[in-house]
């Protein structure tokens, strides 16, 4: 089975849909970026149309917003063919999400949904961690490879 694992953003508000027995499914279109900025200055993005099943898809729909920078485990990946608007014939990268991850604050100007606070859990507080790297203050000249 072909895997997709990696950091994308969210191209499009999710929809979600239901099959004929009322499963939920929402459509994801992932921009993932790739390879060296050409000219434009813009790096080249390889577009993946997955999706989320169940009530995961009813959960996290609200939260995926055009712009939001997610790391995604895409199953079953797969190429597609399909008829475009011309006429023509085109070929597309599909798949299922299996694991989701946000990866970053929301975009500029949107805000994520509010919920409401659950009571916190009654554990004893854990040792300070470090903060996380950003990834965009990453330069490709420290990657070793």
């Amino acid at each position: 089975m072909a895997q997709l694992f990696g950091l994308a953003r969210i191209g499009r508000d999710v929809e979600i849909r239901y099959t004929q027995d009322g499963t939920p499914v929402a459509g994801v279109a992932l921009a993932f970026n790739y390879g060296k900025k050409g000219s434009d200055g813009n790096k080249p993005t390889q577009w993946v149309e997955a999706s989320i099943w169940r009530q995961r898809a009813e959960a996290l729909a609200p939260y995926l917003l055009k712009g939001t920078k997610v790391c995604v485990t895409v199953d079953d990946i797969h190429i597609e063919t399909y008829q475009r608007q011309d006429g023509g014939s085109g070929v597309k990268l599909v798949g299922v999400i299996s694991a989701i991850e946000f990866a970053g604050s929301p975009p500029q100007g949107q805000t994520q949904p509010q919920r409401q606070a659950a009571p916190p859990p009654q554990q004893r507080p854990a040792a300070p961690q470090a903060p996380a790297a950003n990834l965009n203050d990453l330069d490709e000249s420290d990657i070793p490879f």
